[in-house]
């Protein structure tokens, strides 16, 4: 039996859309992974069940019987030329749908590389993906059928939520915004604890707070129809605790700098990928 979906790559990320597919019904048979790592092999066999090989070739792909399947690219930017180059004689171009989710090569890129006619599917996943809570923005091509993008979907929804964007340089934003946007959140517990522990906590204690409150926030914007500013505003009573750290915090641009962050961030995506391109 031939594979439907086959990972280019078995990392962390893969293995979390792997086992979020698994966890959601696919069977191990329709699914498998090339990675050159002999331990990493294994240990996706051990863990999901899937077959997975060292190349292509050694999963029966060659030049005379190209593999039809979805093709999911889980390589690092900086390798995935060389891979599509390398793996493009040994795919249907006319069956293969390409869901790649190296983080800011363009599509542009990848048809110069994989063909002109090929269907391909960009998604940006960020880290929560690994407990099945991640948010993947998506952009598809105008060669992408409906069926490629409810595949692409499925593919991303067995890690969390999705996005889909129709303009593929606002995938730029979504990396600045979810893509990288762990980082951000790991940046305010560390300072987070890092005052609690200031403030005469244990470390332990301050980040027990800060996690908590931070899950238990983001649950309550999840859940509120109110805006981010309403929510601030119940907890802001005019010269309060919460009014005084705000107060702090304006008086030091602390937006203004987050949002130069996130600028910051946004503009490298767009470096990478006329490094990568």
């Amino acid at each position: 039996m031939q594979p439907d979906i086959v990972f280019i790559g078995g990392g962390n990320m893969a293995r979390a859309i792997i086992g979020g597919l698994r966890q959601h019904g696919q069977p191990a048979p329709a699914l498998a992974a090339i990675e050159p790592n002999a331990a990493a092999r294994e240990a996706l066999t051990q863990d999901f069940g899937i077959r997975t090989a060292g190349t292509l070739q050694a999963l029966g792909a060659s030049a005379a019987a190209p593999l039809a399947a979805t093709i999911v690219w889980a390589v690092k930017p900086q390798v995935l030329k060389d891979a599509m180059l390398a793996a493009r004689p040994l795919l249907s171009s006319q069956q293969c749908l390409h869901l790649s989710i190296a983080a800011g090569v363009t599509t542009a890129s990848m048809q110069a590389w994989l063909g002109d006619d090929v269907r391909i599917v960009r998604a940006m996943p960020n880290t929560p993906a690994l407990l099945g809570q991640g948010m993947t923005g998506l952009f598809a091509t105008a060669s992408a059928s409906q069926a490629d993008r409810s595949k692409a979907q499925t593919i991303a929804a067995a890690v969390g939520q999705t996005l889909w964007v129709e303009q593929e340089s606002l995938l730029d934003a979504v990396t600045a915004l979810s893509g990288s946007g762990p980082a951000y959140v790991f940046y305010f517990l560390e300072a987070m604890r890092e005052a609690g522990t200031q403030l005469g906590l244990t470390p332990e204690q301050a980040y027990q707070l800060a996690v908590a409150t931070f899950a238990g926030a983001s649950a309550l914007a999840a859940q509120s129809p109110e805006s981010p500013e309403v929510l601030r505003q119940r907890v802001t009573s005019k010269g309060g605790t919460t009014f005084a750290a705000t107060q702090a915090m304006d008086a030091q641009h602390m937006q203004q700098h987050f949002i130069a962050a996130m600028r910051a961030s946004h503009d490298r995506a767009r470096e990478m990928a006329r490094e990568f391109g």
